[in-house]
């Protein structure tokens, strides 16, 4: 039995800690954001003009479809990388891995020299059909962005859940005369649904607060990160810049409070 004094000492730095670092600036940011002329119809603004409405739409639909793409690859590439040896694929694993290596501005960089104005894919489509193509500064290219550094985090989740699978459940279902597809679809995939379901709320919460990238990118670009960024530089509209922070926490914090709580009924009902 451990003491309360043992459990005051364990427990008073992690609260300090906590109260430091995160209670005391997310209570200060709250009240910045209803310091303005405004007052609390700041927040109201947020959810009420179309800028501000546009910015969080963009934002939530961008990190959901970055999330569900990213997911799709992992659910192919991280069980097959997991279950099979194959000449070259501990370099496959390490180039996989290779984006995490890059920080924002260096990935929005990477997309101008693939589909900026001077990129691959527009000297491509000018030698083909004599029209350029260029999409690396609209959502279009920050999404392709956001996929390159997202993959390598859902796949290497996937890939260290998948190394856990019982082998007798799989080499039983084929046993059973299951086909590859259908083991995958019965029994790896709803084994891995905790794995995906953590790491896609991972995935999701950094598309949405992502800066560097969408920095690096935008010219037409209107999404959260960038529209608090001008608020505060440009604008120099404190607190709407705070009201606009909430808003993009409290999405984010909504959407990993129910992965938790549907990665924890999963495991409950798998045990």
């Amino acid at each position: 039995m451990i003491s309360r004094l043992t459990l005051v000492a364990v427990l008073a730095p992690a609260v300090a800690f906590a109260f430091a670092f995160f209670l005391l600036p997310l209570g200060q940011l709250v009240l910045i954001g209803a310091s303005g002329e405004e007052g609390l119809a700041s927040y109201w603004r947020v959810v009420s003009d179309r800028l501000y409405l546009t910015s969080l739409a963009n934002t939530v639909l961008l990190a959901g479809g970055v999330t569900l793409a990213t997911l799709a690859i992992a659910a192919v590439v991280g069980p097959f990388l997991a279950q099979n040896r194959f000449f070259g694929r501990s370099l496959l694993v390490a180039l996989l891995t290779f984006p995490l290596a890059f920080p924002g501005v260096v990935v929005g960089f990477l997309v101008i020299l693939t589909a900026g104005r001077q990129g691959l894919i527009n000297e491509i489509s000018r030698w083909l059909t004599g029209d350029r193509l260029v999409f690396a500064y609209s959502l279009a290219g920050l999404f392709f962005g956001y996929l390159y550094f997202s993959i390598p985090r859902v796949v290497l989740t996937v890939m260290a859940a998948a190394d856990k699978l019982d082998r007798a459940t799989i080499e039983a279902a084929r046993s059973l005369g299951a086909s590859p597809l259908a083991v995958a679809r019965d029994v790896v995939l709803p084994a891995l649904k905790p794995a995906f379901i953590a790491s896609g709320a991972i995935c999701f919460a950094t598309a949405m607060g992502a800066f560097g990238t969408a920095f690096t990118l935008a010219t037409d670009i209107t999404v959260l990160p960038m529209t608090i960024y001008t608020e505060f530089t440009l604008g120099a509209n404190l607190s709407m810049a705070a009201a606009l922070s909430v808003f993009l926490g409290l999405v984010t914090w909504l959407v990993l409070l129910a992965a938790r709580r549907s990665a924890g009924a999963t495991v409950a009902a798998a045990g």
